[in-house]
């Protein structure tokens, strides 16, 4: 797409991937309009040419009001708010599934987008289906979405929403594990690297897939206006790791000497788990740790095939685990959180 004059919406622009994603729209030439909430932080989005789009988008009316006050028309969406943590199992379907449907809906209904609209999945959808046996088979592109989570659930009722809006041109990114500066999950890791422990969890082998944030940012751009529509993508860097290699990558950058690495059987995350969304049930917030996110981390396969991707929208990933960790973790020794 030629970013000349081209004006794209970008949802969720306040938290990790949107924030980049705004800097790269921005970097190319285009006029961006960032959807945030009132509540939203904007400490990532200082840039005097940003326009703003303050909107909650579980209230389709709010939205078709904040779309037809910007008197313009987009050429592109890039919509990637949602949630991975939630105090209850239904608000993933109301904000990730429901959120979505308003958002397209109200673009169509206003007739504010002439482009495409990019939404942001997840490779979640395809649950654990091909765990056995070892070695694994990666996800292909025709294997049909079985997820085994509520949030991978909530993600693909949103795919399947967007094929039921007429009128509208779509596609959907299945990113795998996204890391990069100011994520929070990985940099956890990174803290107890620096205290000088490891833990994982599982004896059977765990096959990992990665995609740093900025080629995630680069892939999205490259949606907007390459390869067939009404169909998904997959995106890693294209390369597998084990279990081990994310955790080594952070030790040796950050320079810490002899760390502990602790393995556990599946049974006590288990239990971590279930104490841990109960207590946060209890107290009425979302648990970092809850029995949805055991099933993530418990799956042993991440492993898919992007040479669609590749050839599709002509995503080349410029960063492997080891770049990608390089440039993160300098990030966060520069920002002070290491």
């Amino acid at each position: 797409m030629n970013a000349q004059a081209k004006h794209i919406l970008i949802t969720g622009a306040s938290g990790f991937i949107g924030s980049h994603l705004v800097e790269a729209a921005l970097a190319d030439g285009f006029k961006v309009w960032a959807q945030v909430r009132k509540t939203s932080s904007r400490k990532w989005l200082a840039d005097k040419r940003l326009h703003f789009i303050e909107t909650d988008l579980s209230d389709k009316k709010a939205i078709k009001k904040a779309l037809v006050a910007t008197g313009t028309t987009f050429n592109g969406v890039l919509h990637c708010a949602g949630v991975t943590k939630v105090r209850r199992r239904e608000d993933f379907f109301n904000i990730n599934t429901s959120g979505t449907r308003h958002l397209a809906e109200a673009l169509i209904e206003t007739g504010k987008l002439e482009g495409r609209f990019v939404y942001f999945s997840s490779l979640s959808v395809m649950g654990d289906l091909r765990e056995h046996p070892y070695p694994y088979i990666p996800f292909k592109q025709t294997d049909c979405p079985c997820p085994n989570t509520d949030y991978g659930r909530s993600k693909l009722e949103a795919e399947r929403a967007l094929s039921t809006t007429k009128g509208l041109d779509y596609v959907v990114l299945r990113p795998t594990g996204v890391y990069g500066p100011r994520e929070r999950d990985y940099y956890m890791m990174a803290q107890s690297i620096k205290r000088h422990i490891d833990f994982s969890v599982g004896y059977r082998p765990q096959e990992l897939t990665f995609i740093y944030v900025k080629d995630l940012a680069h892939a999205a751009l490259l949606a907007l206006e390459h390869g067939p529509s009404k169909r998904a993508y997959f995106l890693t860097d294209g390369n597998t790791y084990n279990s081990r290699c994310f955790s080594d990558l952070l030790q040796a950058e950050m320079g810490v000497r002899r760390v502990v690495h602790i393995k556990t059987p599946l049974w006590v995350l288990r239990s971590a788990c279930a104490i841990s969304g109960t207590w946060a049930s209890i107290r009425g917030k979302a648990a970092t740790l809850n029995m949805d996110k055991f099933r993530i981390m418990r799956q042993r396969n991440w492993k898919c095939d992007i040479s669609a991707t590749n050839e599709l929208l002509g995503f080349l990933p410029q960063y492997d685990l080891e770049q990608g960790v390089k440039e993160t973790v300098n990030w966060c020794k520069e920002e002070g959180w290491l």
